[in-house]
């Protein structure tokens, strides 16, 4: 077989194919068996009637046909490897010749990966966030810690404040119905935290132990149950005790029980330094994400229409599946954002331009750098998630295979390794640079100033700095 690339014009290739008449001979064979086993010809038994006799009754273009079928899809697959492009839709094919006993030749024109113009990508600059951790964020996290190991105990014959843990018998009607899924007792409701039944918790203040109520409510629009957002719900509740939260006292103790440090002091110290790391870890994070934005602002491409067209849908079902986890729906959001649809689809089209220029721009890195992903690498990513899902190697590589994602796998793999390396070969910046570019400016007005002073025959000292 034998491809030529004939021509690349805005993203279009077209590539001459020509497959050997051997090759034409062993698809026509091929063909006639398919076409013979489901053929009914009078007085031969199926699949037993000859060739010539099948082709006579049925025309020769039957074979022709599952003969193209069984030539074109390895011959394109070949011509692509040959030809080393990269399309990014389905062919248009153009059948030149196929008959038997001569070569089968076609044409197909395919948009491909457009060409990308890298600007600067080594030694760029970002700033890196300084990672610095006060006493406040100790105390802090230590707080949250004390509140996750207090002890609920009663509070009390007293009325439920705010801060209080209601304990309720509660009977919640929805059309006429008793809703066993909000309906139960001894329901434990944190005032003032919006858990369970958002706006339940404002009709418990000031109830005393044994006392009963009965109201009223609109069910919350953003609610777990889905099927009762914005319903008007019947809601009858007694009050069957009022707890409280008990939180330890920082101390010694406190660290023995939580940790393996022996004083508070020790275990302060140690929760510090893993806030410190998971803080430097976040400051890199950050700092690759802002040099790979510049690598990208400063390449340029032109982006297909197709590949457009492919990530919007990907960014669009990307966004209804989180509107869904967080069970709202896409009116919910355009009221809480202040958007139409129109604004919306401006928006996910502006993601998708990004995401897609960024793809282009690490693969053109990639290229230019000959950055590649090892089978060794591979392997362990794939062993990583198994071990991660507590699945089987094989079974997951499988899996990922029947479903084309090995590819995907791969092409994140690769990705990460390019924004590595961009972020490696970069500059730190610890702080801001505004204001040093404000000052070089005003140095460079002040030049300017002083320039204009100068008598006219010493305009030459500008030129030598």
């Amino acid at each position: 077989m034998r491809a030529t690339l004939e021509s690349i014009e805005k993203n279009q290739a077209k590539i001459h194919v020509e497959v050997e008449e051997e090759a034409v001979a062993r698809a026509l064979d091929q063909a006639y068996r398919k076409v013979v086993k489901r053929a009914v010809i009078p007085g031969f038994r199926k699949g037993k009637t000859p060739r010539p006799i099948l082709e006579a009754r049925l025309g020769k273009e039957v074979l022709y046909e599952e003969a193209l079928e069984i030539l074109l899809s390895d011959a394109y697959k070949k011509a692509i490897q040959e030809t080393a492009i990269e399309p990014i839709n389905q062919p248009e094919i153009d059948v030149v010749q196929l008959e038997e006993g001569k070569p089968f030749i076609f044409d197909a024109t395919v948009e491909v990966l457009p060409e990308v113009k890298l600007g600067e990508y080594k030694g760029v600059s970002a700033v890196i966030p300084e990672v610095k951790v006060d006493d406040e964020e100790v105390d802090a996290h230590l707080k949250l810690l004390q509140q996750r190991h207090a002890k609920i105990v009663d509070a009390g014959d007293k009325e439920v404040n705010d801060g209080d843990i209601a304990v309720v018998d509660l009977e919640v009607t929805v059309d006429g119905n008793v809703e066993e899924r909000l309906s139960g007792s001894e329901r434990y409701v944190e005032v003032g935290t919006a858990r369970f039944i958002p706006g339940l918790d404002a009709h418990l203040l000031g109830m005393n132990v044994n006392e009963e109520k009965t109201f009223t409510m609109n069910l919350p629009s953003v609610f777990q149950y889905k099927d009762l957002e914005g319903k008007e719900a019947e809601f009858k509740v007694k009050v069957t005790a009022v707890k409280k939260k008990e939180l330890p006292e920082l101390d010694d103790e406190f660290a023995k029980d939580i940790s393996e440090h022996a004083t508070l002091e020790d275990f302060k110290e140690d929760l510090r330094k893993r806030i410190e790391e998971t803080g430097h870890i976040n400051a890199k994070r950050i700092f690759k994400e802002r040099v790979v934005t510049k690598v990208v602002e400063q390449a340029e491409v032109e982006i297909p229409e197709t590949l457009l067209k492919q990530q919007l849908e990907e960014e669009t079902n990307r966004f209804v599946q989180r509107l869904a986890m967080q069970r709202l729906t896409l009116d919910d959001y355009l009221k809480m954002a202040n958007k139409d649809s129109d604004g919306l689809r401006q928006d996910l089209e502006a993601r998708a331009q990004v995401a897609i220029k960024t793809r282009l721009v690490l693969n053109a890195i990639a290229k230019a750098e000959e950055i590649k992903v090892t089978a060794e690498e591979l392997d362990q990513e794939i062993d990583d998630l198994a071990a991660q899902y507590n699945l089987e190697t094989e079974k997951l590589r499988a899996d990922l295979e029947a479903r084309g994602q090995l590819g995907v796998l791969e092409e994140e793999l690769l990705f990460e390794k390019v924004q590595d390396f961009l972020a490696d070969n970069a500059v730190a910046l610890t702080e801001e640079p505004v204001q040093e570019e404000a000052e070089a400016k005003a140095d460079e007005e002040q030049e300017a100033q002083v320039e204009e002073s100068k008598p006219q025959e010493e305009p030459v000292a500008e030129q030598e700095e």
